[in-house]
């Protein structure tokens, strides 16, 4: 299964209980509301999508548009 930006971005937004056209790709996360316990929850759901990543590379580079590269490269490398 891949991860497409959108499900990034969907995702992201289904746990900050917001719409997702309000998530900026540039701005960080924390300052939106992003917690340790929900990036727990989103590594949890990209592994089960097949993503590997972990916490720490999710909180150093909390943006869109840096996960949208970390698990684009994932998915590379996993083919």
């Amino acid at each position: 299964m891949s991860l497409s930006p959108e499900r990034v971005r969907e995702d992201v937004a289904e746990v900050l209980s917001a719409p997702a056209a309000d998530i900026p790709e540039d701005e960080d996360l924390l300052d939106h509301g992003l917690d340790s316990i929900r990036v727990m929850t989103l590594v949890e759901r990209w592994r089960e999508a097949g993503v590997d990543t972990t916490f720490e590379e999710l909180a150093e580079r909390p943006t869109l548009s840096e996960w949208y590269r970390l698990i684009g490269e994932r998915q590379e490398t996993a083919r």
